[in-house]
């Protein structure tokens, strides 16, 4: 009987053992491509490859645990807030080239031992790729459609990686401020009777003038503005120009990213813009940059204030954009960047066509 209980119980203290080795070297999750992945329980070193995937790791506090990045965040540091708080990582070794379409580089990437590959815009083969080639775990996140700020993929992205990185709490902290933004926006603005506007210069794989737009813009959604680009479709667009004259918007509103293409454009063909009732009525306003290096979240919300300012004064009277931006970059990234934003692109307020400057652009050709 005794020998029957002794083996009873090194049996179960065995099978103990091996549950405790399972629970605590790994875990398996599902990215957000439905890929099964097997990552460690405990995550000290990490890269982020492709567009926006750094922006992630900022948000969720997690730059101490990033040993490399990419050479597009090096050279571009400006118009994306979490570079501008986060100088530091610029000077972490480089993990490849970085840019829209383009591969890491597998080999320094092995050289600095990360625990997880944080990927997003590849598709599974390319991940399976990567993960088979270096034997590092790789987990895609995605920002999704983000055709306004609640986005449940991103969200699920943010919940994921902040499972991974031991960050649960933060994630749930970003997701209830993005969200508490959003119905803000919304019940400020739910009886307004909506403008008719229009949002050129948007960033899309580079820099561009006036005719790219995006026919869901999230600020106005959420203002309940009448986009004019919106009978096009949802997503980012190119325009006929020409048609801005059909269209006539009472506002039209420039991402900054574009407005030196912009500005060009005009000493070219200064008539088209002066033709505009917008341009004509001093109803030309600059926007921070939306989209740049994937979605400026953050700043999309920033831009939503300033815009909602404009349109309906009335209903945003107690909201100081610049104020409400740094508090909202405050908290996602950590440090009030708007300043210095405002130095590199102009900034919140009425754009000069004749007189307008501004020190950065986005790449063209990222």
């Amino acid at each position: 009987m005794k020998r029957l209980l002794s083996i009873i119980l090194i049996a179960f203290i065995l099978g103990c053992i091996n549950t405790g080795q399972t629970s605590t070297t790994g875990v398996t999750v599902k990215d957000m491509l439905g890929r099964t992945v097997d990552v460690p329980k405990e995550v000290h070193r990490i890269v982020a490859v492709g567009p926006g995937c750094l922006r992630i790791i900022v948000y969720l506090n997690a730059t101490n645990m990033v040993v490399g990045v990419e050479d597009f965040e090096k050279r571009y540091s400006f118009g994306r807030p979490y570079i501008i708080a986060h100088p530091e990582l610029k000077n972490l070794p480089s993990i490849g080239p970085g840019g829209p379409g383009k591969l890491p580089n597998l080999e320094a990437i092995m050289k600095l031992k990360p625990d997880i590959i944080f990927a997003t815009y590849i598709d599974e083969k390319t991940a399976n790729d990567i993960q088979k080639k270096t034997g590092i775990p790789v987990v895609v996140l995605s920002y999704g459609e983000l055709s306004n700020f609640t986005d449940e993929e991103f969200f699920s992205s943010l919940r994921l990686a902040g499972k991974i990185l031991g960050r649960e709490k933060r994630a749930e902290d970003i997701i209830s401020f993005i969200k508490s933004a959003e119905e803000d926006l919304r019940k400020r603005t739910e009886k307004v009777k909506p403008k008719k506007v229009y949002v050129g210069g948007i960033g899309y794989k580079g820099a561009h003038g006036i005719e790219s737009t995006k026919a869901d813009y999230p600020p106005f959604e959420v203002l309940r503005a009448y986009n004019v680009a919106s009978a096009l479709g949802k997503g980012h667009k190119f325009i006929d120009k020409e048609i801005l004259l059909k269209w006539q918007p009472e506002y039209i509103f420039i991402d900054e990213g574009g407005l030196r293409l912009i500005l060009d454009d005009y000493k070219k063909n200064p008539e088209f813009y002066r033709s505009l009732r917008a341009v004509k009525e001093g109803k030309l306003y600059g926007l921070l940059p939306y989209n740049f290096y994937s979605t400026n979240i953050g700043t999309a919300i920033a831009d939503a204030y300033f815009i909602g300012k404009v349109l309906y004064p009335e209903e945003f009277k107690d909201v100081d954009p610049e104020k409400k931006a740094d508090e909202i970059y405050s908290f996602l990234v950590g440090k009030p960047v708007y300043k210095v934003l405002a130095e590199q692109f102009g900034g919140f307020g009425k754009i000069d066509l004749e007189n307008g400057k501004v020190a950065y652009s986005l790449p063209q050709n990222p």
